[in-house]
């Protein structure tokens, strides 16, 4: 795998790739980027790798689920020509079971959500140089935690399309829990989900390693 000089870089996700992006920015312009991980990424790239004049582009919505990405996916991803794509999706999928049981909506099953992630890397793949799928996570050291056990369960089937594709996975989850192996959860969510910068710059790295690009780290 290597990224090469003028790579489309293509971020898709929910709230923690959004980050407060600006809807109304044109790609990788002012305010596009957010101010969470992609931010974070592409300020790295800008700064130490200026050689190879990368466009990231953050396509990031609050909310979405692995249905959600399905649904927008040729106009918001494949429409923009990527060279590679970075999806992290899944704890919106896992949160659900638990804080929208009172809106009776139908829940995201684990074989829906392989399903559709196994949907979205199988068509896209051909058209890409690569893919990278990140791991969802909970800011939690208790792995018997109810919440904690299903996105365990979810970065599993992650993990698995990944490596049936032979795409790159991203296990954010173990980056957090090295770090709250000595530290508290607490300062990198208070809510154990949305990221403080700190948890961003763990997911940053965490991507910035697998894509091979971490030498300044």
């Amino acid at each position: 795998m290597k990224i090469s000089k003028n790579d489309r870089i293509i971020f898709v996700g929910d709230s923690i790739t959004d980050s407060n992006r600006n809807y109304e920015a044109l790609p990788a312009r002012w305010s596009s980027w957010g101010d969470g991980y992609v931010q974070v990424i592409n300020s790295y790239t800008t700064a130490f790798h200026p050689e190879l004049e990368l466009m990231v582009v953050n396509q990031g919505i609050s909310g979405n689920r692995v249905r959600d990405l399905a649904a927008r996916w040729q106009t918001d991803v494949m429409d923009l020509r990527p060279d590679w794509v970075s999806i992290m999706v899944g704890v919106n999928d896992v949160c659900r079971h638990f804080d929208g049981i009172f809106y009776q909506e139908e829940q995201v099953s684990p074989k829906e959500f392989e399903a559709t992630l196994s949907q979205l890397v199988e068509q896209t793949q051909p058209k890409v140089k690569g893919l990278f799928l990140l791991s969802a996570f909970l800011l939690t050291p208790e792995k018997t935690d109810p919440m904690r056990q299903m996105i365990d369960q979810y970065n599993a089937l992650t993990k698995k399309v990944a490596e049936k594709y032979d795409v790159v996975y991203v296990d954010v989850q173990s980056e957090m829990d090295k770090y709250m192996a000595v530290q508290s959860g607490y300062y990198l969510s208070i809510d154990r989900v949305h990221p403080s910068l700190a948890g961003h710059l763990l997911i940053a790295k965490a991507w910035l390693s697998a894509a091979g690009l971490g030498g300044a780290l």
